[in-house]
């Protein structure tokens, strides 16, 4: 018996030092990330488009997909020839068909759940920098913003994907079909739209190029006025490319506070402040959406809530999920000045609403995003965002 169990230790004692040759090597770099000189190897043999010119020769307004016998969801159409939901299929084989952009996205915050948003700023056939060209990717990777880190460069082969649009917005995407029966106004949401590509699928197609570098996204920094100017005057133009080649762009808006007012189906409504002993739990964010915070609870269904800022004169949403990890923080008053910075969007998911500015919006990534002049230090007056907690009165402003 004692022989045994010296053999034992013996053998065990060899496997110990034959352990360390076994374990892998840690990846380089060189093995996770591609250069230049492999961009320009991968893409000979096919086309790398700039985002806008892919969107110009493979999104079509009807799209290639719906028919009469499975339809696209019943609020695709507006106007009787605008298609707010559309899904074009890409080849699978014959020449490669690439796209690249700079992920601007970061859901540390929780309010980009399975979505990414690419940035171009750089013209591939000239080499020359461009006006900045964005596309939602939508991804069924609940990682996503942690495997795609801010300010990480993507060359993305698109062969077998599709691109559409979901509630006019322009997306990379795969087609699904919904019939759920069971889910709010269902009968308008049953048929063919924009779907999450599969993660294994979305890995497959991507190359990461180079290191992630968020000093090199582009931001457009202006005020509501040029805001105005520029984007939300041509809320009417739902089917031009200045409309939907706009949704997905990285802004930030200058000199704008937080009205404490929510969006209500279009319309302009006081936010509930939150009163410990009230009979009617208004002001709750766990039951009442239109609480006096950034995402309360919609009951699960799921949609981005909106809350109003304003320079004084103009107005714009900014939309948070009641996901995000700062969903119930209450909003700043109004005495506090700043920026928001975000993704702009112009959502209209429904053919029989009328076009509206309420369907513009700015998506931040999380708090850091929200009025970071009023949370410097020094700033006059300085907002302390503060995190709404049940039975605690809300702090005055």
């Amino acid at each position: 018996m004692k022989k045994n169990i010296i053999i034992s230790l013996a053998s065990l004692a060899a496997l110990v030092i034959l352990m360390p040759a076994c374990t892998p090597n840690a990846p380089s770099e060189d093995k996770v990330f591609i250069n230049e000189t492999q961009v320009r190897e991968m893409t000979a043999g096919g086309t790398l488009y700039n985002i806008n010119d892919f969107l110009d020769k493979f999104m079509t307004e009807e799209g290639n997909f719906a028919s009469e016998s499975a339809p696209y969801r019943t609020r695709t159409l507006y106007n009787g020839s605008t298609y707010l939901f559309s899904i074009d299929t890409l080849p699978t084989n014959g020449p490669d068909i690439y796209i690249r952009g700079r992920v601007v996205t970061d859901d540390y915050g929780g309010n980009f759940y399975k979505s990414l948003v690419i940035q171009q700023t750089v013209d591939w056939n000239t080499g020359e920098a461009i006006d900045q060209q964005c596309l939602r990717l939508s991804v069924d990777m609940g990682s996503a913003g942690g495997l795609f880190h801010q300010g990480q460069e993507l060359l993305i082969r698109c062969n077998g994907l599709a691109v559409g649009r979901y509630a006019n917005q322009p997306q990379l995407c795969t087609p699904s079909y919904n019939n759920n029966l069971y889910a709010t106004s269902a009968s308008q949401k049953v048929g063919w739209a924009p779907g999450r590509i599969p993660a294994p699928r979305f890995r497959e197609a991507v190359s990461l190029v180079g290191k992630p570098d968020i000093t090199k996204l582009v931001y457009d920094e202006m005020t509501m006025t040029q805001l105005y100017d520029r984007f939300l005057q041509n809320y009417e133009d739902v089917e031009t490319k200045e409309v939907r080649y706009a949704d997905g762009r990285l802004v930030r808006i200058t000199g704008v506070h937080f009205t404490g007012k929510c969006d209500n189906n279009g319309s302009m409504t006081n936010c509930n402040r939150y009163v410990p002993d009230d009979p009617d739990s208004k002001g709750n964010p766990e039951i009442d959406s239109y609480a006096y915070v950034f995402g309360p609870t919609t009951g699960n269904v799921g949609y981005p809530q909106s809350r109003y800022v304003s320079d004084g004169t103009k107005n714009v949403l900014v939309s948070t999920s009641e996901y995000a990890k700062y969903a119930y923080f209450y909003l700043p008053a109004e005495k506090y000045v700043g920026s928001i910075t975000g993704v702009l969007g112009y959502y209209m998911d429904n053919g029989g609403y009328d076009p509206k500015e309420s369907n513009w919006s700015i998506s931040p990534n999380d708090l850091d995003d929200i009025l970071p002049e009023a949370q410097m230090e020094g700033a006059d007056p300085m907002w302390i965002p503060t995190e709404w907690e049940k039975g605690v009165p809300q702090p005055e402003e």
